[in-house]
C-alpha cells in the first residue's frame, strides 16, 4: 500500500477496539474547496454496544444516534459541552452501534488554516482534544453522517504512519464523570508517543 492509500469501508467493519487501535498513525484529512487540511491520528477511544453505558447507544436507537447503527465508515459527529463538536467514525457491522471517537490528531498539512482557527494557542495544543481538532479542521454538524469511503468525501482517512505497541498507551475513555464502573474505567482509548 502507498502512503495516500485511502481507508475503505472494510477497515471500519471490524471490531471498534481493534480499529481504535490500527486509526492510530493514519492521516485524518479534511477537504475544503479542494484545500486539504490533516494530521496524523495520535488518540482515539472506542464505544461500542447498548451495554456500554459511555456509548450514546445505551438509551437505544434515536434519531441522535441513527448514524452509529449504520453502515460503517461514517462519521458521527456530535454536539457537547455546550460548545465542542466531536468527531467518530462508526465501526463494527450495520445494526450494532459502534464507533471510535478522534481525541486527537498532530496537525501535518493545512497549518496556517489550523494556526487561524486556534489564535493565541500554543501548536502544540492546536488539536490535543477531540473538540479542538473539530475547531481546527471546521468541522460540524454538516460534517455528521458523511461516507468516509465515497471517492468525494470531505473527510477521508490514509495510511501514514505505524505504531509499534511498545509507543502506544492503553488506558479509560476521559471525561465520562458520570458514567458508573466497569464502563467508566474500562481501558478503551489509545493514545500513541508521536513527534513529527
Amino acid at each position: 500500500m502507498t502512503s495516500a492509500e485511502r481507508l475503505d469501508c472494510h477497515f471500519f467493519n471490524r471490531p471498534t477496539l481493534q480499529v481504535a487501535r490500527e486509526l492510530l498513525g493514519t492521516r485524518l484529512v479534511r477537504l475544503e474547496n479542494g484545500e486539504r487540511t490533516a494530521g496524523i491520528i495520535v488518540e482515539t477511544e472506542a464505544y461500542r454496544g447498548e451495554e456500554d453505558l459511555g456509548c450514546h447507544a445505551h438509551v437505544g436507537l434515536t434519531p441522535r444516534t441513527r448514524v452509529l447503527y449504520g453502515p460503517p465508515g461514517r462519521t458521527y459527529v456530535y454536539f457537547t459541552y455546550g460548545h465542542y463538536w466531536m468527531l467518530n467514525f462508526v465501526a463494527e457491522r450495520e445494526g450494532f452501534p459502534a464507533a471510535v471517537l478522534i481525541r486527537g490528531i498532530v496537525p501535518t498539512v493545512g497549518l496556517e488554516r489550523i494556526s487561524a482557527r486556534r489564535a493565541g494557542r500554543p501548536p502544540e495544543h492546536w488539536t490535543d482534544g477531540p473538540g479542538k481538532l473539530c475547531l481546527a479542521l471546521a468541522i460540524g454538524r454538516p460534517q455528521n453522517d458523511q461516507d468516509l469511503c465515497a471517492p468525494k468525501a470531505e473527510i477521508f482517512v490514509e495510511y501514514a504512519e505505524t505504531f509499534p505497541d511498545a509507543s502506544v498507551t492503553i488506558g479509560p475513555r476521559v471525561g465520562l464523570y458520570s458514567v458508573p464502573e466497569p464502563w467508566k474505567s474500562i481501558p478503551w482509548r489509545f493514545q500513541a508517543h508521536y513527534q513529527p
